[in-house]
Parts: structure tokens; sequence; C-alpha cells
């Protein structure tokens, strides 16, 4: 069908929804003049819904009209509300793992500026508050006093105006532009609100309203930094001079070692050259604890953003970034690379190698740490990785000059890293050693020094629940959820079996489903079942516990953490939460429970990860008065990695794992794709995944393998298969999308692929 007009003008909007496409729509009469670019408009999808999306494109180019062209409903912006460059990172996003740009726009914009319904009704509204003033007829002393003398005999009145004279500052003829905020009026007055209103019907002071921030900018005393010792100076200096040669900077360095006060520095210096700052945490956990150490430093310069803070002040944040171009530092998790920065100069990503980073569903499933360097790269700025046990990848990078590499050492003048002993349960157990007992002697015996001397003691254990399956002891059947491929795990708080997986849960039964019997018995422990033996081996001791089901909302999280920083606890139990990079000052143990599990993951990261975490909990014991102790209880005495661990040995770890990962292809020495598939017909799961492999070896090679049946194979009623790629690293991804999308097309040829849901993960973690 030909163009209506060769002067037609359409308009390419992108949506948040999970489709490839942007989408054409005419631009009609009434809004020829339009130019939004990067605007949002309100559109017609679908046969009754509107979305809000944003226009990427203006052209004159006509649509092939297989079907008609709908029009622009609304302009909502009179100024764009993305960048150019932020346009250009989404599309980064969107190429590099695998994911539609719908999406990406979908993760990247707060919800309050996104419009997904029929309703039209923006979520955004700015916040405003009730401001007083004096009215246009008192301009001057003699008329402050004149007013005085008409309400003397209203004391309540006179009360509330000598209060807003006092706290407006009004002592000289400059009245017209001071203004007192109500609330803050009435509460430092002490009168109710009708008084108030006394005054502003006789023409006194006059109310008007006014927009305000919903951002914290509570009133902070900047502080001058500490000086920096010579071993942050010197770590310092070393890091400016990689810059001069490296986009990319590996802090590498001990907890105890202050890398704090280097980022902080490297945050003002960046600042003091007009360049704004992104400062990357895993979890917002960490972001509450770092927050108070910068504010101090930063003060109104500082904004937060996380889950924790709500979506208006996320969209106040994002137009305070979007309208500026003014130093500042943001502070915040993985989502904050999408932000609209305008003059970034230095991205700093803590703890970098931390798993949270990697987003896991929805789509876009992202890497923050390598987003975040990407983003960095477009707008010519430096990226500094800082962390005590780097990932492998980094490490990698550095090591062949890549990434500028700085290793720092600040620990305090005679402080002593802890003891660590491996223990071996299995030898304890067979010499009835720890019989009826969690804790093996050696483990008990320090926490008891411990407790007797006023310190403090962490207890790892990677399991919450008190048993992680339940089993029959006449014909072995253990529960098992309805909906997933695992067993059930006792929580004793609830006396329920809950799946970890779904949260499919089921009273504690009282016979075996499967044969009758009664006395179904407990298998194994969790963080529940060592709370309740360490209540009866140290009853006068206070205990605390961490993990998900007693730190589901940050408040819980912070008061059991805020508890054991202040000693009102003596012994915390927890699970991966307690390693997050937390400041202990009291702990003189530390005692692993059974790490076995950890390393025997079917998983190429296993042994990094746990020793990662290993060493980031030991770090806990390092005193300066004492040395500490590591309790690891374990059954794989002679593992090489424990005996890493008790050296803190990271190049001896890497090196090794290094090697593995080099003989056998895996990162960081190639990328990895992993085609998750699933379906609720198992058998149809298992066609389509052969089929696929097939597919895909005929244009890929041997890189392809699989399919692979998960750890864990049927999860919330869908049954899960994997095949998994190896690309060289000379490979572009984006070229590989192009495979992958070829075999995608041919496998929806097939019917019953209809019945798969599939998405890819890139550098899966």
């Amino acid at each position: 069908m030909p163009c209506a007009s060769t002067d037609m003008k359409y308009a390419e909007v992108l949506l948040p929804v999970p489709l490839a496409n942007t989408f054409t729509y005419r631009i009609p009469e009434a809004m020829a003049d339009l130019s939004g670019l990067y605007c949002r408009v309100i559109v017609p999808f679908g046969k009754k819904h509107f979305y809000t999306g944003i226009i990427i494109e203006i052209h004159d180019r006509c649509p092939e009209q297989h079907f008609e062209i709908k029009e622009l409903v609304e302009i909502i912006d009179n100024k764009p509300i993305i960048t150019a460059r932020q346009l250009s990172f989404w599309r980064w996003i969107s190429s590099y793992y695998l994911c539609t740009l719908g999406e990406v726009c979908k993760a990247a914009l707060p919800a309050g500026l996104k419009i997904e319904s029929t309703s039209l009704k923006t979520g955004f509204k700015p916040k405003t508050e009730t401001f007083l003033r004096l009215a246009d007829h008192i301009r001057t002393e003699a008329d402050i006093q004149n007013t005085m003398e008409r309400i003397k005999r209203a004391k309540l009145q006179a009360k509330l105006f000598l209060a807003f004279l006092k706290i407006g500052g009004i002592v000289s003829n400059d009245t017209q532009n001071k203004t007192v905020s109500k609330k803050l009026l009435l509460e430092h007055s002490g009168v109710n609100a009708s008084v108030l209103n006394g005054l502003r019907q006789r023409g006194i002071l006059v109310a008007e309203e006014k927009v305000i921030s919903r951002i914290d900018f509570q009133a902070t005393t900047v502080r001058k930094t500490n000086l920096l010792s010579i071993a942050q100076q010197q770590a310092f200096n070393e890091i400016k001079k990689t810059f001069e040669t490296n986009d990319i900077t590996l802090l590498h360095g001990d907890q105890s070692d202050g890398k704090s006060a280097i980022c902080i520095r490297l945050i003002q210096d960046a600042m003091s050259k007009g360049s704004q700052v992104l400062y990357l945490l895993p979890e917002i956990a960490l972001t509450v604890q770092i927050t108070e150490r910068l504010k101090k430093v930063f003060g109104v310069k500082l904004f937060i953003y996380n889950s924790a803070i709500s979506d208006h002040e996320r969209i106040e944040i994002w137009n305070q970034l979007l309208d500026s171009d003014e130093p500042l530092v943001v502070l915040g998790v993985r989502s904050s690379i999408f932000l609209p920065f305008n003059h970034l100069g230095l991205v700093i990503v803590d703890e970098e190698h931390e798993g949270s980073y990697k987003q896991q569903d929805p789509a876009p499933r992202y890497h923050a740490r390598n987003a975040a360097m990407m983003l960095a790269l477009q707008h010519k700025a430096k990226t500094l990785l800082g962390t005590s046990t780097p990932s492998l990848e980094s490490w990698l990078w550095a090591k062949k000059g890549k990434y500028g590499y700085v290793k720092v050492d600040n620990r305090l003048e005679g402080s002593l890293k802890p003891r660590i002993e491996i223990v071996n349960i299995s030898e304890l157990r067979r010499k009835k050693l720890m019989k009826d007992s969690l804790f093996s002697p050696l483990l008990k015996t320090k926490i008891d020094e411990a407790l007797s001397e006023g310190e403090q003691v962490i207890i790892f254990q990677n399991r919450r629940g008190f048993a992680p399956f339940v089993a029959c002891p006449h014909c072995g059947d253990i529960p098992h959820c309805v909906n997933c491929d695992v067993s059930l795990t006792y929580h004793k708080q609830s006396h329920r079996l809950t799946c970890h997986y779904c949260g499919y849960s089921i009273p504690f039964p009282l016979r075996c489903a499967s044969c009758g019997s009664d006395g179904l018995k407990l298998q194994g422990f969790g963080t529940e079942s060592i709370e309740a033996a360490v209540a009866a081996l140290f009853p006068s001791a206070k205990v605390a516990r961490l993990d998900i089901d007693t730190a589901r909302t940050e408040s819980a999280y912070w008061r059991i953490l805020k508890d054991f920083e202040e000693e009102k606890t003596q012994i915390l139990i927890g699970t991966q939460m307690v390693s997050k990079g937390l400041n202990l000052a009291n702990v003189s143990v530390v005692g692993f429970m059974n790490i076995d599990a950890m390393m025997n993951i079917p998983d190429f990261r296993a042994y990094e990860r746990a020793f990662q975490l290993m060493v980031q909990i030991c770090g806990y014991a390092v005193r300066s008065d004492r040395q500490g102790w590591v309790v690891i209880q374990t059954m794989q005495t002679e593992n090489e990695l424990l005996h890493m661990v008790r050296q803190f040995d990271y190049s001896g770890m890497a090196q090794t794992q290094l090697k593995e990962r080099h003989q056998f292809r895996y990162p960081p020495y190639t990328r990895l794709i992993i085609l998750i598939l699933r379906s609720r017909n198992e058998q149809i799961l298992d066609e389509m995944a052969d089929l696929y492999v097939q597919l895909l070896r005929i244009k890929l090679g041997a890189g392809v393998s699989g399919p692979v049946f998960p750890p864990v194979t049927r999860v919330q009623t869908l049954y899960v298969r994997k095949i998994m790629i190896k690309i060289e690293l000379s490979l572009f991804v984006s070229n590989t999308r192009k495979i992958l999308e070829e075999v995608q097309l041919t496998m929806q040829q097939n019917p019953g692929f209809r019945q798969i849901i599939l998405h890819y993960d890139v550098d899966p973690q």
C-alpha cells in the first residue's frame, strides 16, 4: 500500500516490552512540529492497551504497510528523558547479553517513567510541601512591630509569629524572600494548625506550595578526610600512574587494608576535575554500611541508588543526573549503571569478585562489573576494580597487562592473621569424639575461650533451615517438592517442610507417605539446627542467626548486624550473608561447620568461590591485640584448596585454577553462553534439546556441548535442560548472535518448539 503523503513523518518508538523490534507510528498533523527525540509518548499497542514508549528516531521513511500504521496518542515530556549515550549503552547490553532492546529499556527505566496499562496516568508526581511567608504589606521592621501590636492579646498567635520570625531569620527589611516550612514552624512553636489558620485569616502569613526533593539531604557536617597512610598514599599514586596507560585498574588488598580510604581520595580527585563518579557495590547491605562514611566526606553531593529508596526518589535522582553535569558521586547497586550520567569520569566496582553483580532473572542477564567497564569506556572514564580476592578473569587480565594492577598492604602494625586449623570430622566421629555433636572439641574449646574473654564468634554454614531433608528409616523415602525436583527442607520454627526453589510448603508429616511408618528422621544440618546446638552448649551466650529466613528485609538484616557490632550478641550464625565485607572488630573465633558441600558443587567456579568466601570470613579473625582462631571442619583434610586458604595463598589458588581452566577451555580463556530450555512436557523438551544441539553443532562445531541435566532438573513445574557454547575470545558475541538467531528461526518451524521457553545466559556465574 503506497504512503498517503510524501510529507508524512514517522516516529520509531522503543517500548519496554520483550520484543526485538522498535515500532513505527505516524506523527499526526497536530504534532507535525514534534521535536521529541528521546521523549516519552503514549502509543496504542495491541487492541486495548496503551504503553509509554521512547522516541528514538523521527523520519519520513514510509514503512511497509502490511497492517494499519497507528498514530501517536500523546507526547508526555517537553524534554528528553534519556541521552544518546544511554541509548548506545542499552544497545550494547542488548547485543552482548542476547536480549531485546525493549527488555533493557524495561530494566533501565524507573517504574514511574513507564506506563503499561490503559489508565494513561503517569506514576510520578513531584513532592510538594507548604511554606509560609509574610503578607506583601509587611515589608519593614515597623510593619512587623505594628503586626505584633495587633496580635499581642492573642498569645498563641503571637507565639507562633515570633517563632516564624526566628526560624526565618527575619531581622531586616528583607522580608519578602523569607519562607518557613509549615511543618517545621508548627513543630518548633508547639501550637496547632488552627492557630496558624488564624494568622492566615488576619492576612499576616501567606501559604504557598513548593516542589521539594524526596532525596535525603539531611544536614551532614562535611569533614576533611584523614591523611592516607604511607602504604595507602603509595597505592593511590600507583593507581593514578596506571590510569595514564590503562582504562581499568585492579586494586588488590586484604580486608583491613584501607581500600575505602583510597577510593574516597580517588573520588575527590575526580570530582575536583568536574567529573561524576559511580561507586558500585554488589548488594544493598554494603551500600548502607558505607553511606555514613561517604556522607561525611561528600555531603549533598552523594546520591544513594538502590532498592531501599522509593521509585519517586529514583526518578528525582534520574532527573538530577539528566539535567546536570556537575560533579557528584552515586553509590549504588548494579541497576545504577543505567542512570543518565553526563560527565562520568570514574567508576569504582568494589568487591568486584562478587557473584551478586550478575543479574539472573529476568532479562537482561547482565554482569554489572563488565557492563560498568563498558559504560566507563563509552564515557572515556577510568574504572577501578577493588577486592581482596579477585575474580580469576580480573586477575589474569591484570597479570597480562590488559588491566593495571596495584597491590596494597596496609595492615596495622602488629596485626596477626588468624591461626587456621583444619579438623577431620570423619576421624573424630569414628573415634566417637563428636558423638551427637555438630562441634569438634577444638571448635567448642575456642568458642568457650572467646566467650570467657568477652570476645565474639562467627559460625558459618552455607545451608539454612534445620535439616536439609527428612527420610523414612524403614523404606528410605524422602519427601520431595511437587513443583521442583528437590527434597524439602525442614524448618523447626514453623515445623514445616519447605522448598527453597518455589516456596512450596507442607506441615511436617507424622507418617511416611510411601509406607505409612511413623518416625521420620532428620538428615544433615542447617543454620537453624546449629542455632539450637549453640543454645544447648553455650546457654548463657546471646546468639543471632543471619540467613534469608531471619533477614528477609533490609531493616531485619541491619538490626541483626548492628546488635552484633555493638556486642549485644556474642555468637553470629550465618550463611554467605556474613561474608559481605563487614566491619566486625571483636571477632576472635571463626568456625566453618562443613565446607565440603561448597567445594563439591558441580561447577567450574566452585573452588574459586569457596576460596573467596573462606578467605573473606577468615578475615574477621584478624586482630591487632592477639592471634585469632579459625576452625575448618571437613571430611577432606587433604584437599589442597583448604591448605591454600590456611596460607591465604591467593596466587597459588589462581595459578592452579587457571591451569585447569586453560586445559578444559573454560573462562577466562573462552567465553560461555548457556542456552536454558524449559517446558512442562519432558519428552518434548528432550527432543527439542537434542535437535537444538545438532543444529548448533553444524554452525558452531565442537564448542557446543549438551544437552545436560542441571543439578535441579525441574523448577516450578518446568523441566530444565541446558546447552553450553564455548566461544573463542577472538570472536564477537554479536557474530554468534546471528548464528543463534538463525538456528532459533529454524527451530521455530518445528511445532514442538512452541512448548519450549528459551533464554540465553552470557557469561554465566
